[in-house]
């Protein structure tokens, strides 16, 4: 168990390519590297280290309640156990799910894989009066955290929270006869590709709904391995999105925002 929060680690492609960038400067540095090598990689590290701060910078900044419900997350000891901190959608992400159900006017948005609630209450923060937002999550430490949350926000109601395994949750939304217009997976990354199914074969989906898949570059293990060979979550990310884009009930496309995100829209 840990005394309180930690730093968190690098676990998207470009914090981990800026974390070796820095090591390889940092080992180089006062040897007989050539000065135009050394001054090349320095600038490769600049370039990539400092990207994703300039991208917050530029991106409207987050409501207060969404700011506190980060630092709750960072603050709470994790430990050891399937949690942990990074699995936080952000800042970036968050703005940028917000913008997704402003432009799209989704009204009817199912989450699967709530965490600690980010990414459903900025989402939620969107939604005008009337609408819904389904969250599963199966974890009751990261739903307690998130039912804090949004009963601290005016928007909180809109979130309704199923607790419990998200494949079960789905069989019953689609006996209900429900229908989403934004569907946002971050989930356990082996599931992504029943989930989808689930989400196509049961008519989840409403017609002219998106799909948003959360960790489609998975801290670049679908390409580059650190070790060689990705770790499970890796190569299960790898088959998804190959077998997405063999998928030809649907079109996508892969965006390298933070750890990978993917949209995906049925085609008719």
């Amino acid at each position: 168990m840990t005394d309180g929060p930690t730093a968190a680690r690098p676990v998207t492609p470009v914090g981990i390519a800026a974390e070796l960038l820095a090591s390889v400067v940092g080992r180089l540095d006062g040897g007989t590297v050539d000065p135009d090598v050394l001054a090349d990689l320095a600038r490769a590290h600049s370039l990539v280290a400092g990207l994703d701060d300039y991208v917050a910078r530029c991106t409207s900044p987050a409501s207060p309640a969404l700011v506190a419900l980060e630092e709750r997350t960072r603050a709470e000891p994790w430990g050891d156990g399937p949690l942990e901190q990074e699995m936080l959608s952000g800042h970036v992400e968050g703005a940028f799910l917000r913008m997704l159900v402003a432009v799209t006017g989704a009204r009817r948005v199912l989450e699967i894989g709530m965490f600690t609630g980010y990414s459903a209450l900025a989402m939620a923060e969107a939604m005008p009066d009337g609408s819904r937002l389904v969250a599963c999550e199966v974890d009751e430490r990261a739903v307690a955290i998130a039912r804090e949350a949004f009963a601290a926000s005016s928007r909180g109601a809109v979130v309704d929270v199923r607790v419990g395994p998200a494949a079960e949750t789905l069989y019953r939304l689609a006996l209900d006869g429900e229908s989403f217009d934004l569907v946002f997976l971050d989930a356990d990354k082996a599931g992504y590709a029943a989930y989808l199914d689930r989400l196509l074969d049961l008519d989840l989906l409403a017609p002219d709904g998106v799909v948003v898949v959360d960790n489609t570059l998975l801290q670049g293990e679908p390409w580059a391995p650190a070790s060689g060979t990705p770790t499970p979550p890796g190569a299960a990310i790898a088959d998804f999105n190959a077998r997405v884009a063999a998928d030809d009930r649907v079109e996508q496309v892969l965006l390298p925002l933070r750890d990978g995100v993917t949209l995906i829209r049925r085609v008719a």
